[in-house]
């Protein structure tokens, strides 16, 4: 199969190539068409061409690839209690096993550029989805902790540029009047993964043992590395391209050092650790090495020149805005939803399940508009979001499942509303050339948006909640006539023990839910600030 390079423009099968002698009287020369008419509506500007049945199946294994890496990120965290007996490790050892994950994961995704352009769009691929394989066995077969930590980093760098590239040869592969229609199918996949993953995973370990929650990805990783080796077609025009050592090392070390901040910081009370003070210094010293470096260095790690383009540098803006929210509810409420509101745990899934479930309907909305201003919808998805965080703070200790659910399903719907207009609007104006890196950094500051707004909503639950306890105890006090009235204390009994921890638990649960609270705020004015940036964007040409 030929892959199209450089002008999508082709000649049509109607057209002669070249000139030839006419037979009989020579016709007058057809005049030229317009500019326009190369690239009518419809037209198959597709950097593949390829048949429609062959853009399906690459649609297809890319799908499979990317749902069985995006559930083995998420799927250790409903193995963690399994792997910490089965391990003998403590609470804070078998949390490397996420964390490490996190760093590989941040510090691969930059180099999905020049692996492209160093292996090929196919090559690197099929060999990342292969070694992604491997990694999740090898994780399953671990038989002590350090290995399983170094299998986990290998599995995270090996399947960091899944989701870049995969975007990337969709968009290649189908024309630009398709790419809505695409993005909706392949952010579904990307949403059933973290809902999917756990779930299963926790019911297979439950089962037969934590291994088995990363073995059962691995059979669906080989399927795609085959159908992945068979559809995408192969490479043309690669070439051998140097690595930028000094730029790729310092945002490495940036983006490593950030991670461990966002990831251990609460657990190390944040600067009053040696550890968190060592990590920031460093992280910003890494980034201003590299961002010196590629001002000035003439084949820079990283192109700064891509944030010429306004549509593109907007769209990081609202990517790291989008990735700060999309994940934050499905951390922040099973915690509260089983401390504090005492719901089991089938219920809690519940809730988030039907989180996942609208998000399918908003991307299957996407699908069908794509008719509609870009714009629009993304402003559509931004509104509904926001009204979803304002309606988060009628929220109390007294909710019901269903106004839960129904705020999930409404999450769920911006979700996809806005995910598959912002990532047409933000490429729609790149050369294809320039996708796999301006990709990986779409993704990049994707995940590193999502790290920092748990971390800063954790810390202010927690801050919260100390504080508002604190507050609260002083109401306390024999000196307080209304606890001596019966029915302004109901049940409770300050006569004994029993009565007076039964109520600092309820002191508790309160300030706890102030501290929520004041997270959904903070959620609620990030969705707000995207509406502004949202107008300012450019509308892709038709």
């Amino acid at each position: 199969m030929d892959v199209a390079r450089g002008s999508t423009a082709t000649l049509r099968p109607d057209q002669p190539a070249g000139s030839s002698a006419h037979r009989g009287p020579p016709k007058p020369p057809k005049p030229p068409d317009p500019p326009q008419a190369s690239a009518p509506p419809g037209a198959d500007d597709a950097q593949y061409q390829i048949s429609t049945a062959h853009r399906w199946a690459i649609l297809s294994m890319i799908v499979l690839a990317s749902t069985a890496f995006v559930a083995t990120i998420l799927i250790s965290t409903a193995l963690l209690p399994q792997m910490q007996g089965a391990l003998s490790a403590t609470q804070d050892e078998v949390a490397w096993v996420m964390t490490f994950n996190i760093v590989a994961t941040a510090v691969a995704t930059p180099m999905t550029g020049w692996l492209v352009a160093r292996f090929g769009r196919r090559g690197t691929m099929v060999w990342c989805v292969a070694a992604f394989a491997v990694s999740t066995l090898m994780c399953g077969a671990a038989d002590s902790l350090e290995t399983l930590v170094f299998w986990r980093i290998v599995q995270g760098a090996a399947g960091a540029p899944i989701i870049p590239l995969g975007q990337t040869l969709l968009f290649d592969a189908f024309p630009r009047r398709q790419h809505g229609l695409v993005i909706a199918i392949y952010g579904m996949s990307n949403m059933v993964g973290p809902v999917l993953g756990p779930t299963l995973g926790g019911y297979i370990a439950e089962a037969f043992g934590w291994r088995w929650g990363f073995y059962m990805v691995v059979p669906v990783a080989l399927i795609a590395v085959i159908g992945l080796r068979a559809a995408i077609p192969p490479d043309t025009d690669r070439e051998r391209v140097g690595l930028d050592w000094i730029g790729f090392i310092a945002l490495s070390v940036s983006i490593a050092a950030t991670q461990l901040v966002f990831s251990r910081g609460q657990r190390l009370d944040w600067f009053q650790s040696t550890e968190i003070v060592i990590e920031t210094v460093l992280a910003i010293l890494a980034f201003y090495i590299f961002l010196a470096h590629a001002l000035t260095y003439r084949a820079p790690f990283l192109t700064l020149s891509l944030l010429r383009d306004r549509n593109f540098s907007l769209g990081l803006v609202l990517v790291s805005i989008f990735g700060m929210l999309n994940f934050a509810p499905m951390v922040l409420l099973p915690p509260l939803l089983q401390q504090h509101v005492g719901y089991p745990d089938s219920l809690i899934g519940e809730v988030v399940g039907w989180r996942g479930a609208g998000a399918a309907l908003g991307f299957f909305i996407a699908m069908w508009v794509t008719w509609i201003d870009p714009r629009v919808q993304m402003l559509a998805g931004a509104l509904i979001q926001t009204a979803s965080g304002y309606w988060m703070l009628t929220l109390s200790l007294d909710m019901t499942p269903e106004i839960l659910i129904a705020n999930s399903l409404m999450q769920g719907v911006a979700v996809g509303c806005m995910w598959v207009p912002m990532t047409v609007v933000t490429f729609a104006t790149l050369a294809p050339k320039f996708r796999p890196e301006a990709m990986a950094t779409f993704h990049l500051l994707r995940n590193m948006g999502s790290s920092l707004f748990i971390s800063i909503a954790v810390a202010e639950i927690v801050r919260t909640t100390s504080l508002n306890y604190a507050r609260l105890s002083e109401a306390v006090s024999p000196f307080n006539t209304v606890l001596s009235m019966p029915w302004a204390v109901g049940a409770y009994n300050f006569e004994s023990a029993a009565g007076l921890a039964s109520f600092a638990r309820e002191i508790n649960r309160q300030a706890a839910m102030i501290g929520y609270v004041n997270a959904f705020v903070l959620y609620t004015v990030i969705s707000a600030a995207s509406i502004p940036l949202i107008l300012l964007m450019q509308r892709p040409k038709q």
